[in-house]
């Protein structure tokens, strides 16, 4: 029995499908397939039931699936021991981002995380809250940093931000007039929205209670999943839409002058980093957090005032 047997039946078991968890593991098929046979006849058990698609575990593999789960994690844990004798971070870190945040908020702390740890590789993937949930409980993801809260059973939750909305409005706008603007004077068929799927489409949608108006953009449906995309339908076709306050960072005067601000209550969404709760990554996920903390510093307005007015994900 060796670690690498013990990757594959897990793979296999993540993916459901011999050719993918062979992808995955960056071996041929064939190999991964004789590998396995191997650890079944060593075991004297049969792993997977190949007769059905999606290949399945059976009774007895789920039970050897999940420890060997168990037993890749301790490996891990080992690793991360022994690089942190030699006062090293190193290792593999693979991050989930929702779309919303990601462009804005990797710059600020990617390159200093990567220049000042030689040893560390990185992997990010822009995801929905619900891949990036499923990844994480499949060992497929060490982190996401989301909107939080969740409230997903299995996944630990620790808060790093708030980040206020704000309007990107046109010049034409009448709204575009006040420096504040309140949720209920925006009228639903000026708002551009992000496409189903997005969390911040949902919370866009809580707060300004488009759910009660209805209505749509006059006689064009547009449908995107970029913030950029939004804020120039804005600059061409008119009315407006709402923005996280890191998607301000680095805009020019012209677009600085199309944002407006909410009157207080503020609407904020916090952002966390979730793990799967027995996450062995400890020292790295700290890691992490003090390099996300560090970059959004001086980027993100303090809210301290009691009357904040938080909207869910």
């Amino acid at each position: 029995m060796t670690i690498q047997q013990l990757q594959y039946i897990v793979a296999i078991d993540t993916h459901r499908h011999f050719a993918r968890a062979a992808e995955a593991c960056f071996v041929t098929q064939p190999t991964l397939s004789s590998m396995v046979k191997k650890l079944e006849e060593e075991l004297g058990v049969v792993l997977f039931d190949r007769s059905k698609s999606p290949v399945v575990p059976t009774a007895e593999g789920e039970v050897l699936v999940a420890q060997a789960r168990s037993v890749l994690k301790e490996v891990q844990l080992l690793k991360e021991t022994a690089d942190a004798t030699r006062g090293e971070h190193a290792g593999e870190l693979r991050i989930g981002m929702i779309p919303t945040l990601a462009p804005y908020l990797l710059p600020l702390f990617l390159g200093d995380l990567l220049r000042k740890h030689p040893a560390l590789h990185v992997s990010v993937e822009e995801l929905t809250t619900e891949v990036i949930t499923e990844r994480l409980v499949h060992g497929q993801l060490d982190v996401g940093l989301l909107a939080t809260p969740l409230g997903v059973s299995g996944l630990k939750e620790e808060p790093l931000f708030n980040e206020r909305f704000l309007l990107y409005v046109s010049p034409d706008e009448g709204i575009g007039k006040k420096h504040y603007v309140l949720p209920s004077e925006i009228q639903a068929d000026r708002l551009w929205l992000l496409e189903e799927g997005h969390c911040l489409r949902s919370q866009v949608m809580d707060l300004c209670e488009l759910r009660e108006q209805g209505g749509g953009f006059g006689r064009f449906a547009y449908v995107s999943g970029s913030i950029e995309a939004l804020m120039r339908m804005v600059d061409v076709q008119g009315g407006l839409t709402v923005v996280p306050e890191l998607a301000t960072v680095g805009m020019g005067p012209d677009q600085r002058a199309r944002l407006r601000e909410f009157r207080s209550p503020v609407p904020v969404r916090e952002i966390g980093m979730v793990t799967y709760r027995h996450s062995v990554k400890v020292r790295l996920l700290q890691l992490l957090k003090e390099h996300v903390l560090a970059g959004v510093a001086g980027h993100l307005r303090q809210i301290r005032l009691p009357k904040v007015l938080p909207v869910g994900p």
